[in-house]
């Protein structure tokens, strides 16, 4: 009997290692038909998830990234999250795929990623709802709005946080450019005033934003818990905000929220009170934080670079000599005329790489350079590693507005 039972104990034991091995094996190499890119999909269920968000200190492209590129080129495979995907650095690739948004490709984000940012943000939403979303926010940011509102409430805001600044013995100057880009957005969003509100919105966002790229684990104590919970906590006051609003019918339009809720208001709406709110809070985010980081760096570089400094404030000094009023604000003109002042953005942003990749979903078996991206696969552009490609750009690293000029 004995006997018997070890014999069965051992049948199970090896049935489960030799089904284990077999699922191993699968996941590592899935059918396709095709050739695959080179690359690894990690472990079982956990692919490469750890590497892929190892934190980034460096303007270069990300160790993850980089190290995969010298070992399989610029196309490659991994898993990350439970989802196998192909890791886009070629430029050939980068523009199929935009190029055929919609048609072989649509936009998608891990699940991870629609958590932190909600199930309808404006990234995960596809077809005629996108472009509807599109047109509301070009309201808001467009060209047309750009001249007749923001180019002046945006100097006034920054001449008004220079002159505070001017008084203080030091700077942090990330949290300080943080704090004005913020209030600068959540004024034009939502009417959010700090001075006049008992709610620190922006204390929510900071404790989103800190973890933001963080491992998916939601446990008290882990950044990714305190990411969530200040998502939840700004998404209370921004539905508080929406209902009180809602709620008052002879309320005139004065910012982005009363744009919404008009919408909301229609007869037959196209959006939905979720849609909306997801939409206010990406919004609220990508306003401030992105734009923050690239000043930052910017300013950094601009100190490290005296003779690019140099250049940009003859510039700036020459259109300040020509005014009849010095002191007057910035016009549209004098904008569209800062030709070295857009270089100097233009390699700013390329070197801050603000979005450290963009991600897509192959809607049918693809053929691209000799690999198959198989249907339902997740493809990730890497716009850093064009943005820092030698074959592009010389010394990718170095800091040179001329370069834009030479192109």
């Amino acid at each position: 009997m004995a006997t018997t039972l070890c014999w069965a104990v051992w049948a199970v034991a090896s049935a489960m290692v030799v089904a284990s091995i077999l699922w191993a094996y699968r996941w590592s190499h899935p059918k396709v038909n095709g050739r695959l890119p080179p690359g690894s999909l990690g472990l079982p269920l956990l692919g490469e998830t750890m590497q892929f968000f190892a934190p980034n200190p460096t303007c270069d492209v990300s160790s993850f990234v980089k190290d995969r590129m010298n070992r399989y080129g610029a196309i490659f495979k991994t898993s990350v999250v439970g989802r196998p995907m192909v890791v886009s650095a070629d430029p050939d690739l980068n523009h199929y795929v935009f190029q055929q948004e919609g048609k072989l490709f649509e936009s998608w984000y891990p699940v991870t990623f629609t958590e932190i940012f909600g199930r309808d943000n404006v990234g995960s939403l596809h077809g005629f709802m996108y472009k509807y979303l599109k047109t509301l926010v070009l309201r808001l940011y467009g060209q047309e709005n750009l001249r007749a509102v923001l180019l002046a409430e945006t100097h006034t805001a920054c001449r008004a946080t220079l002159a505070s600044w001017a008084g203080l013995p030091s700077v942090e100057l990330k949290d300080g450019l943080s704090t004005m880009i913020f209030d600068i957005t959540a004024k034009k969003l939502i009417g959010y005033e700090p001075t006049k509100s008992s709610e620190n919105l922006r204390k929510n966002f900071v404790a989103f934003i800190r973890g933001l790229i963080s491992f998916p684990v939601n446990i008290p104590g882990t950044a990714y818990h305190e990411c969530m919970k200040g998502r939840r906590e700004a998404m209370k006051v921004l539905k508080r905000m929406m209902r009180e609003r809602m709620a008052d019918p002879s309320r005139q339009r004065e910012d982005f929220l009363d744009v919404m809720i008009e919408e909301l208001r229609r007869e037959k709406p196209v959006l939905t009170e979720a849609v909306a709110l997801d939409l206010m809070f990406v919004l609220l985010f990508a306003s401030f934080e992105t734009t923050a980081l690239a000043l930052t760096l910017g300013i950094k570089l601009l100190t490290e670079n005296p003779r690019v400094l140099e250049a940009l404030t003859e510039e700036h000094e020459a259109i300040v000599r020509d005014r009849e009023d010095p002191d007057a604000g910035l016009t549209w003109a004098e904008y569209k005329s800062m030709t070295f002042t857009y270089q100097v953005t233009l390699e700013i942003v390329r070197l801050a790489n603000i979005v450290p990749g963009i991600f897509r979903k192959a809607l049918q078996d693809i053929e691209f350079k000799g690999y198959t991206i198989p249907a339902g696969w997740a493809v990730m552009v890497c716009p850093p590693a064009v943005h820092l490609n030698p074959e592009i750009y010389e010394d990718p690293l170095a800091f040179n507005p001329w370069r834009t000029r030479l192109k």
